[in-house]
């Protein structure tokens, strides 16, 4: 029906891109670009810039919290693909009250424009109760500080669905990983470089999903071009990694020993990340790939983590 597609194969649309220079965001851009989507891409730097017209894209210069700035790209555009988040854990709880109002004013203009327009934003599935399989229509779990903090930002999107926005939520994996930062695996990484040692707490059993950036990156493409008002999708290609796993790879490829810490000695150990090597965050994308005929292909994550200490060390260079 005309509600749930917006834009047929042959269809090409203008989308307004923020985070489009970073990790995920640069393969978006060339996701659909590739696929005859013109991109404007938000940038706060010339070198950023450049990175996007060498990917066919243009730039518009600006910020996360110039509202602004952000209304001209929503209303120079046919859609969002909203990617950017200030990632300061020292003030995440103002980091999310920017992020709420960037979707606010981005959605306020597509709704003035009408026409069913593409909002597609990005959250996280360690903002659902963890020790379970987390689905697509799970709510956030508010117990959870860090989800009262950003959980908000899926339901402002959400919203927009009831003024005429075709508003979309992609939860990304803690572990979305390819050549760069790769997430968590790529703090793990850092870690064991510091201290010597390839360590996860007790047993490492505890599981946190994973996906290739190169698979999230069509999903946001498909999200754009049909995916009906109020969806909420999990970017998920491996549902449940043991931890324990990502830190014997780790040990094994840095020739470091893999040892198990003890909850009581881990804060000690991985410091302020200790909240995410002790996660148990497994989830599926069961209804997402059945919504969209999205079939993740690229690389696991354990395959990916070579990838990972090679930019972790190119950083530290």
């Amino acid at each position: 029906s005309s509600d749930t597609v917006f834009c047929s194969v042959s269809c090409t649309m203008r989308i307004f891109v923020t985070g489009s220079t970073g990790f995920i965001g640069t393969a978006v851009v060339k996701e659909l670009v590739s696929a005859r989507h013109t991109v404007l891409g938000l940038t706060r730097s010339d070198k950023g810039a450049k990175q996007l017209e060498s990917q066919g894209a243009e730039a518009l210069h600006g910020t996360l919290e110039d509202l602004e700035v952000l209304k001209k790209g929503a209303s120079q555009c046919d859609g969002v693909i909203h990617l950017a988040f200030i990632h300061d854990f020292a003030n995440f709880a103002g980091s999310c009250a920017v992020d709420r109002a960037a979707i606010t004013a981005m959605g306020s203009v597509l709704a003035a424009a009408g026409g069913g327009r593409p909002l597609v934003i990005t959250s996280g599935t360690m903002l659902l109760a963890h020790g379970k399989l987390g689905e697509e229509d799970d709510a956030i779990d508010m117990t959870n500080p860090m989800a009262t903090a950003r959980g908000p930002s899926e339901q402002v999107c959400l919203d927009f669905a009831k003024q005429g926005v075709r508003a979309v939520v992609v939860r990304l994996p803690p572990t979305t990983h390819g050549p760069g930062s790769s997430g968590f695996i790529g703090m793990l990484v850092n870690i064991a470089l510091q201290k010597g040692m390839s360590a996860y707490v007790g047993e490492g059993q505890n599981r946190w999903w994973a996906g290739h950036r190169d698979d999230a990156a069509k999903l946001y493409r498909l999200a754009v071009e049909k995916l009906k008002p109020g969806s909420i999708l999990h970017a998920v290609g491996e549902e449940g990694v043991p931890v324990k796993e990502i830190a014997t790879e780790i040990g094994k490829q840095l020739s470091v020993p893999i040892v198990s810490i003890p909850l009581e000695k881990a804060a000690d150990h991985f410091g302020w990340f200790l909240f995410g090597v002790a996660a148990d965050n497994p989830a599926s994308s069961a209804k997402t790939r059945e919504q969209l005929g999205w079939t993740p292909t690229g690389q696991t994550a354990i395959e990916d983590i070579p990838l990972a200490i090679d930019f972790v060390k190119s950083q530290a260079c």
